[in-house]
């Protein structure tokens, strides 16, 4: 048995769940609800305040499955009941970002502003201009959110200049030497 898999998926009072007969759970909190869609191979049940992942056979894959889905299940509720933060970090010079509206603007050394628009669903906060969090409940769009905002300029590793996760280190190259 998947050791992920067969442990519970336990909430408290101020998240509710329903099983649909489709084979989907619906997680919802205060202020956001996530939906899961489950493939066949594994089913889930309300048990009190649990949820309890099956799965139909033995193979390989259902036993991934298994996993994966009592993982996103848990990550839902956590989602629903506190949320999901992701920071960014912009280093360099006259590199500055600022939300205005449902857009995130950033300058980030090349000759037009990069515009970004916010999906639905995610939060984002400019700290100092030069710092960026990103908040919502599903932790895939948290994490999809802040990977796109540090594609358009990742950190290079020369100068370190660039957009990087808040904490990450950036392991630098000597640039060239001189001659003899």
């Amino acid at each position: 048995m998947s050791r992920i898999g067969k442990a519970p998926v336990i909430f408290d009072d101020k998240v509710t769940i329903t099983v649909t007969p489709k084979n989907e759970v619906i997680v919802k909190g205060a202020k956001n609800a996530l939906n899961i869609a489950m493939q066949p191979a594994v089913s889930a049940k309300l048990d009190g305040k649990k949820v309890v992942l099956t799965r139909a056979d033995d193979s390989k894959e259902s036993k991934a499955l298994h996993g994966l889905y009592r993982a996103l299940i848990q990550n839902a509720v956590i989602g629903v009941t506190k949320g999901f933060t992701k920071g960014l970090e912009l280093h360099g010079v006259g590199y500055r970002a600022n939300v205005a509206g449902k857009k995130l603007e950033l300058s980030l050394g090349f000759s037009h502003p990069v515009i970004f628009d916010i999906p639905e669903g995610i939060e984002i906060k400019v700290d100092k201009q030069t710092a960026i969090n990103i908040t919502g409940a599903s932790k895939e769009l948290v994490g999809q959110v802040a990977a796109k905002v540090r594609s358009f300029r990742p950190p290079e590793p020369y100068l370190g200049k660039g957009v990087r996760y808040a904490g990450e280190h950036i392991r630098r190259k000597a640039g060239k030497s001189a001659g003899k």
